[in-house]
């Protein structure tokens, strides 16, 4: 089957049309981390791979654990498996994820460092991930969206600059601030390698794309314009030129207020809302505009019990009759019992 097959307008998925009109009955409904550590068959799957970035770029593997979750649990998407730094680690920026600390870069110092990284390099290197891709899209069903993802400019930058994870962003946003244009290098190049990664997933099959903003709740309004808004609008642009017919979802995490009108100043076509968004609020301001996505908070899931089943029945009598699509607000946590997973999709498919 051809890419222009599985990504015609023929070839409608329950999440698909969740973009195009208001959601009659159940939802649809993928998780953020499904296919991960809560998962005790994902833990032998990546204990083979050797290693974190192993099994990212082990099509075998990582089709695999992207499979797992559907095994279990009646979801309508399957998503990549794969991790926002590999667009670093593919434009040459040295990566290694270590127990205890998550990832570690060597990080930029200036604009000679970003001068030595590599777009080429990066198509190159990433072509496990497509192959991945390819191989994941012949193993579904064709009810089931293939989701393909990439963080967005500002997250990635965040890594780039500060070699880790931070709550802080010092480095990034001493960057953003009082080095703007330097900045603006980076940002374009990631521009660009963004617009390549997720080019090449829809072309090795994706039907839908989410952009990951994880950090974007920590500017100020000129920050958020310039560093958020500004890159992302630009990347869904230029996918839209090319692929019209596949949705774009931006999970701008810690947005806020910001989130109304952002679908539309971004060209989007849904929001992932994480779980501090009032649901009323979002029903009356985001969701006459855009497509809904989430917002249960992971450690409710991971909870369970009679606390997940309110929070459950809350989302959907809030966002159901809109265009909506059930999520987490962010991605599950490791501890998570599958058991519980298994009762939050009953409850949504409102079999429970």
């Amino acid at each position: 089957m051809s890419v222009t097959e599985i990504n015609s307008p023929a070839a409608t998925t329950r999440l698909s049309a969740a973009f195009r009109a208001p959601t009659a009955g159940s939802p649809p409904i993928w998780l953020m981390r499904q296919a991960g550590r809560y998962l005790p068959e994902y833990r032998a799957t990546r204990a083979e791979a050797g290693s974190f970035l192993d099994l990212c770029y082990n099509p075998r593997l990582a089709v695999e654990v992207a499979l797992q979750p559907l095994r279990r649990f009646d979801l309508d998407a399957a998503i990549l498996f794969s991790d926002i730094l590999v667009i670093p680690d593919g434009l040459g920026q040295p990566l290694r994820f270590e127990e205890g600390v998550g990832p570690v870069l060597m990080r930029l110092e200036d604009t000679a460092d970003v001068a030595r990284l590599s777009l080429e390099r990066m198509r190159a290197h990433l072509e496990p991930v497509y192959e991945t891709v390819s191989r994941l899209r012949a193993e579904l069903p064709r009810a089931v969206s293939l989701i393909g993802f990439s963080g967005a400019p500002w997250t990635v930058a965040t890594y780039m600059l500060e070699g880790r994870g931070s709550r802080e962003f010092h480095l990034a946003k001493y960057w953003a601030y009082a080095r703007p244009e330097d900045f603006r290098v980076l940002v374009d190049l990631l521009v660009e390698a963004t617009v390549s990664h997720l080019s090449a997933q829809v072309d090795a099959g994706a039907d839908v794309l989410q952009l990951f903003d994880t950090w974007a709740g920590v500017f100020d309004d000129r920050g958020f314009a310039a560093w958020v808004e500004d890159p992302i609008r630009r990347i869904v642009a230029r996918l839209k030129a090319r692929y019209p017919q596949v949705p774009v979802i931006v999970f701008a995490r810690g947005a806020g207020a910001r989130l109304a009108g952002l679908a539309q100043r971004l060209g989007a076509d849904g929001l992932g809302l994480d779980p501090t968004v009032p649901l009323a609020w979002a029903r009356e301001t985001v969701q006459p505009e855009t497509t809904v996505q989430g917002n249960l908070d992971p450690a409710i899931l991971r909870i369970g019990g009679e606390a997940m089943e309110r929070a459950i029945d809350d989302i959907l009598a809030a966002w159901r009759g809109g265009r909506f699509i059930f999520n987490l607000g962010h991605g599950i946590l490791p501890d998570t019992p599958p058991q519980h997973v298994a009762a939050l999709v009953r409850r949504v498919r409102g079999e429970a």
